[in-house]
């Protein structure tokens, strides 16, 4: 079994180990750490020169018949895929140490941490598949626990409708993918799954441009639905509110990711012309995210449900990177999305210890509880601070790649997209405003009377916070650290690409 095998696969073990017997939150601690170490040691002996072509890969070949796709377990990373797994493993580490101990589980603990394990375990593979049926039975694997984590274990009293909601919301997005998928393969031939192959056809024998609208529309509303993009949003706030702080954790910072992965490597390289058609289409609705969400989050008084929103109107930066279409602003999406992951991790891993201390988080309620908890006060600080992209932290280096890549070109009259980029830049400073209230809401002032402050954050809770938070002020001052691994894999996809 390859490095790349055993990274994928051993949280699915763990998640087997864990539901015939073994100590539950021991397993998990040990693969979650193991994840992260394999993920790094693939960062460490990543060819990051190398345009384009899989590294790490293996393939087992699993079923040819004539008249249907050639199907493979099949494995590899690029700069992209690399930089995704490393997301992965630091959240899932984050959100397995953050999760309570066994005995404090009102339930099964075997289930609980089993579904942790399933969720970070499908996302990884996902990622690091590059066979298009795999790519989606991972993703479909990651969201059956999340699921079940919502409606079990979730909180407040509408969990069990939250969780048939965004199961209802992801279900339709999921077989609206499918299709668009089953199209796509099947317009190039229906010979095989493998997505490199399917992307050297594409650009060989391209796809009629009608057909290629079509396909892209699909695949785009399917993903998109998948990444709550506007008007497909509302299923989005409440599970991450109602869910348990590291199914929150996993789903808005890791899992949630795929969607725009899945833009980036099979949408855009399979049907660039149908990209091209729908451009203003997707313009509207990334404005849609960054504009009416932010404005909606502003209006919210509980802190959990103003990070849901928080969350679905940052993916619209993502869609601008991805609808500029050229290697800055592709290459500033990736990276907001290991950025956007670990500081929406952070801050859902610090709501979360404030709900199961303080038994709310409407925001109104507290009130100066940075003077007894300091500790909590500079953490959330400086999450909040990467949140609305501070210089120093690495959401503010994807921002400033993706308006820069909205904006370049050779032509000197304001294009439509120019003017969505002028637009979601007021989308800064939106998100400077809720979040510094609720920041000075929460932290600063009076404290009230009747609000008693607990212990200040554990060893346990500041190791899981900590590891979040220099990631993202490691990338934040050198993106280079990144940006060596992602540029070159862009490049690559743009080389292989139609169009």
């Amino acid at each position: 079994m390859s490095t790349l095998e055993l990274l994928v696969f051993l949280p699915l073990l763990a998640a087997i180990a864990v539901g015939v017997g073994a100590p539950a939150r021991f397993t998990a601690l040990g693969a979650s750490v193991l994840v992260l170490l394999f993920a790094v040691y693939c960062a460490i002996n990543f060819n990051a020169s190398q345009e384009g072509g899989m590294q790490f890969a293996s393939s087992r070949a699993l079923l040819e018949m004539p008249g249907f796709p050639k199907l493979s377990l099949a494995f590899g990373l690029d700069g992209i895929s690399l930089v995704l797994v490393l997301l992965s493993g630091l959240v899932l580490v984050a959100a397995v140490f953050l999760a309570p101990e066994e005995s404090e589980i009102r339930g099964s603990s075997r289930l609980y941490y089993l579904s942790l394990l399933l969720i970070g375990g499908g996302a990884i593979g996902a990622f690091a598949a590059t066979d298009l049926f795999f790519l989606y039975a991972f993703h479909e694997l990651a969201l059956i626990p999340t699921f079940l984590m919502i409606g079990i274990f979730g909180h407040g009293e509408g969990r069990v409708r939250t969780a048939w909601t965004i199961t209802i919301f992801l279900g339709v997005g999921s077989l609206v993918l499918l299709v668009g998928l089953i199209l796509a393969v099947g317009a190039l031939g229906g010979t095989t799954f493998d997505v490199a192959s399917l992307t050297a056809l594409a650009k060989g024998s391209p796809i009629g441009e009608s057909t290629q609208g079509w396909i892209f529309l699909l695949l785009f509303l399917g993903f998109g639905i998948l990444v709550s993009l506007f008007p497909f949003h509302s299923w989005a706030a409440p599970a991450y509110a109602e869910a348990p702080a590291p199914v929150a954790m996993l789903h808005a910072g890791v899992l949630k990711k795929f969607g725009l992965y899945g833009l980036i490597r099979i949408a855009m390289p399979l049907a660039p012309a149908g990209a091209d058609k729908w451009l203003n289409l997707v313009l509207v609705l990334l404005l849609g995210n960054i504009l009416y969400i932010g404005l909606v989050t502003i209006a919210q008084k509980r802190l959990d449900r103003m990070l849901g929103y928080s969350s679905v109107m940052h993916m619209g930066y993502a869609f601008l990177g991805i609808a500029a279409g050229n290697v800055i602003g592709v290459s500033g999406a990736v990276l907001l999305m290991f950025a956007h992951g670990l500081s929406i991790a952070l801050l859902f891993g610090l709501a979360g210890w404030m709900r199961d201390r303080f038994g709310f988080l409407d925001i109104d309620k507290f009130g100066g509880i940075a003077k007894p908890l300091p500790r909590l006060g500079l953490l959330f600080g400086f999450a909040a601070f990467a949140s609305i992209g501070l210089p120093g932290f690495a959401n503010f280096a994807a921002e400033v790649e993706i308006f820069f890549g909205a904006f370049s070109g050779e032509e000197s009259s304001m294009s439509w997209i120019r003017w969505a980029t002028i637009g979601a830049l007021w989308g800064v400073v939106i998100s400077a405003v809720y979040m510094l209230r609720a920041y000075r809401s929460i932290f600063m002032g009076p404290k009230p009377d009747k609000l008693v402050a607990p212990a200040d954050l554990s060893w346990a809770a500041r190791l899981s916070f900590l590891l979040l938070l220099v990631a993202l002020l490691a990338v934040g001052f050198a993106p280079e650290l990144l940006n060596q691994f992602i540029r070159p894999a862009v490049n690559g996809l743009f080389t292989a690409m139609a169009g």
